[in-house]
């Protein structure tokens, strides 16, 4: 047996905690993907939505995260809905919140079958399978990976999105008076087309923005972060509303959006792996920026 000195066991346990580091799994998230448009089009207040809901939070719940449904009311244009936001939190060092999150709901179309694979689905699949990343490896910051409700307009021929769950999620966070414990939120949404292309979004926090295309190119994926702007409204405008950081993360040079071709085979598990590791290369940069200031 070879002694080792202080110093070369310091190399060889960093070494070994490097090569055991839990890591993105496209294959399973594209199984996640495959599970979730199975369930059909899933507008809010649907049974299909209900049967997503069921599997999502039966995952979260296997892999140990702390999970809440949080149900509310809203009034649409047609009547009363029922929505209800899957709040996954993964309990880390310091009470900082750190957010990912995204819309699982489709819109609903008359016209046509919607089952939103890349709009609604992709990103719920990616963010199941970073919780399960998440959950593995101990974390200095609390995350919670937040699946919202109602992003989509309850009709098919309106111009403009509620984000009803996203806006319920923070009205409630202010009237607990924990809206200070959440420090930043990146929100994904249609980050599975095979030809991806995210563009930042104009709205977005530049130093949060900043970190994650820094992330993209570090790994060598910059020809798929883009550095021209684009103004998208979605989950991300209530958290800059009530004063937190927050990115959105979004490919809409898409042109299956809101039509019966968006479909799995318009998409990649390798636009899922790219988003999944630049996200969590990213995350030790955010955690740092938190704990030197920045943050709301």
């Amino acid at each position: 047996m070879r002694r080792l000195t202080a110093a070369a066991l310091l190399v060889a346990t960093a070494t070994a905690g490097a090569l055991a580091a839990p890591r993105f799994d496209a294959a399973r998230a594209w199984r996640d993907l495959e599970r979730v448009v199975g369930f059909g089009p899933r507008p809010s207040s649907s049974p299909a939505l209900e049967r997503t809901r069921a599997y999502l939070v039966a995952e979260l719940t296997r892999v140990g995260a702390l999970v809440r449904r949080q149900r509310f009311s809203v009034t649409g244009p047609a009547g009363p809905l029922e929505l209800t936001n899957v709040i996954a939190e993964l309990p880390g060092r310091r009470p900082e919140v750190i957010l990912f999150g995204g819309h699982y709901e489709t819109k609903p179309f008359r016209a046509f079958r919607f089952v939103g694979a890349n709009d609604g689905g992709s990103s719920t699949a990616l963010l199941l399978e970073l919780a399960r990343v998440l959950a593995r490896a101990p974390r200095e910051q609390t995350v919670w990976v937040v699946f919202f409700d109602g992003e989509e307009a309850h009709e098919p021929d309106a111009v403009t999105v509620p984000l009803w769950g996203s806006r319920h999620f923070v009205a409630d966070l202010r009237r607990r008076g924990q809206l200070g414990w959440l420090r930043t939120a990146v929100i994904v949404d249609m980050i599975g087309d095979r030809d991806l292309d995210i563009r930042r979004e104009a709205a977005s926090t530049p130093w949060l923005t900043a970190l994650i295309w820094e992330a993209a190119r570090g790994l060598g994926h910059g020809r798929h972060f883009l550095d021209d702007t684009l103004a998208v409204v979605d989950d991300h405008v209530p958290f800059l509303e009530a004063g937190i950081p927050a990115a959105l993360l979004i490919d809409f040079t898409y042109p299956p959006w809101h039509t019966a071709g968006d479909t799995l085979d318009k998409l990649s598990p390798r636009s899922l792996q790219v988003v999944g590791d630049v996200l969590l290369r990213a995350l030790p940069e955010i955690e740092a920026a938190i704990q030197h200031g920045r943050g709301r």
